[in-house]
């Protein structure tokens, strides 16, 4: 963070400074939550939590170096008392976010945010000094996390925005108010909480809304959604995609031989080709998003075409490809699952497997409502369509539902199968894959399926499968 002293921070955020000697001494490291991220010079935000109090490790952290403690009561170490901490931080990083005056981008959607937040900073750091949301930490309080990461020489700050509600991302846009909006698609994840398309368009719009006239909206030409969300800014309308009207789109798509996409790039300035080294054909829209930004931002159509075929995944478990000694790929897509993912992880899989044994091991995508059985079952039925050889369903009724799609689709009795849970579908595979196999595995987080790519993957590196 940019260096501040505890008498500055305490007026930004209406504090009072309580066993502070010295209110001139200065935080110069990270703001952080996590008693064992501080180092010397942090703040240490102390939230309440269902199962952990921050307040409790006030005197831990102050002896590991913090300066002091955000607090919500008196700790008997250096704090800056307030009466709500995450409102605090909120204050904190938007004085701190306008103090800097680095472009914002900001980007939102249904599916892909983290995959193209990636992006967007790998092509953007070839630029300048860019300062991006680390993994998913989208909420109001990562985000004003890593907007705190930010230094003096942070010319770009890459922010996602997450929205469980309508609401949501107008808070977070007026936490980091940004330059440029990105709004990617609008699918059916959370669609449970939200109610309906229509509502996390709703939703999710709150980012275009929030652009000053100077700004751009960066939209998808391919949703018609994201699309009609022109009306409903007053910056410059930006749109991406493969349609023949998009600003910024791709043209002579085709994946590789291993799965991974291709496609001329096409922008105002120019075009170029990119050949990407991440899976699957869904992440074309992603780099056209990313490219988009770039474009925006002054970068040629050859320098973004470079950096997009140079970028690799910045965050876990996200198509994370493992080729282990024996022949197996492990991919590794566990980190969360919507239908929309769902579909896009089990193309790649199809196009990785060509000519291969291919193995689906999937758990539930959370969050549904009443789209649930009908979207899971779609799901299996998929997986029939695209000649995937093995269903491995894993957990409850959804991994049910996931079985009975592919079973009802074609004759597949043998070629799928329903197990209880993560050890039960290690066991399962441990024993039947091959030499060769290709093995996708996904499901929300709240399923915990990356232990099976984990121990798939350091069961090779101690002498592979059993032959068969």
């Amino acid at each position: 963070m940019i260096a501040l002293s505890l008498a500055e921070i305490a007026a930004v955020v209406g504090g009072q400074t309580h066993d502070i000697p010295d209110p001139s001494a200065q935080v110069t490291g990270p703001v952080v939550r996590d008693s064992r991220e501080v180092v010397p010079g942090s703040l240490f935000a102390a939230f309440v939590g269902e199962r952990v109090d921050g307040h409790d490790y006030a005197a831990r952290v102050v002896q590991a170096g913090a300066v002091a403690v955000l607090a919500s009561r008196p700790v008997g170490v250096p704090a800056i008392v307030v009466d709500d901490v995450q409102t605090a931080l909120g204050a904190l990083a938007r004085h701190v976010v306008q103090r800097l005056g680095a472009t914002l981008v900001a980007l939102t959607g249904s599916a892909g945010k983290t995959s193209t937040k990636d992006l967007i900073a790998q092509v953007l750091r070839r630029k300048a000094p860019t300062v991006f949301t680390p993994g998913s930490l989208n909420n109001e309080i990562g985000l004003p996390l890593t907007a705190l990461t930010a230094t003096e020489d942070t010319r770009f700050l890459v922010l996602e925005m997450g929205a469980r509600g309508i609401g949501h991302i107008r808070y977070l846009a007026d936490l980091t108010p940004p330059k440029i909006g990105l709004v990617l698609n609008v699918g059916t994840a959370h669609i449970g909480e939200f109610g309906g398309r229509e509502q996390i368009a709703q939703a999710k719009g709150e980012l275009v809304e929030a652009l000053p006239e100077d700004g751009a909206a960066i939209l998808n030409a391919d949703d018609p959604l994201v699309r009609a969300m022109a009306s409903r800014t007053k910056a410059k309308v930006v749109l991406f995609g493969e349609s023949a009207e998009a600003d910024v789109r791709a043209e002579n798509v085709r994946l590789t031989d291993s799965g991974q996409p291709a496609f001329r790039l096409h922008t105002p300035s120019g075009a170029s080709d990119v050949t990407m080294r991440l899976y699957g054909e869904h992440h074309v829209s992603n780099a056209l998003a990313a490219a988009a930004v770039a474009h925006e931002l002054g970068m040629s159509a050859a320098e973004i075409a470079t950096a997009l075929s140079e970028a690799g995944s910045l965050s876990r478990w996200r198509m994370e490809v493992t080729e282990r000694p024996d022949g197996v790929t492990i991919v590794n897509d566990a980190y969360n699952a919507n239908p929309e993912s769902m579909r896009a992880a089990l193309r790649a899989l199809a196009a990785m497997g060509t000519g291969r044994r291919t193995w689906a091991v999937l758990g539930k995508m959370a969050e549904l409502g009443d789209e649930a059985l009908a979207e899971h079952d779609a799901v299996g039925r998929l997986a029939v369509r695209l000649n995937v050889s093995k269903l491995v369903a894993v957990g409850g009724i959804e991994a049910s539902w996931l079985q009975l799609g592919a079973y009802n689709e074609g004759s597949w009795g043998e070629e799928s199968v329903h197990v209880s849970d993560a050890q039960a579908a290690i066991d399962l595979l441990r024993s039947e894959l091959r030499p060769g196999d290709v093995v996708l595995v996904k499901a929300s987080r709240s399923v915990g399926l990356e232990s099976v790519a984990q121990v798939l993957t350091e069961a090779g590196a101690e002498g592979g499968v059993d032959a068969r």
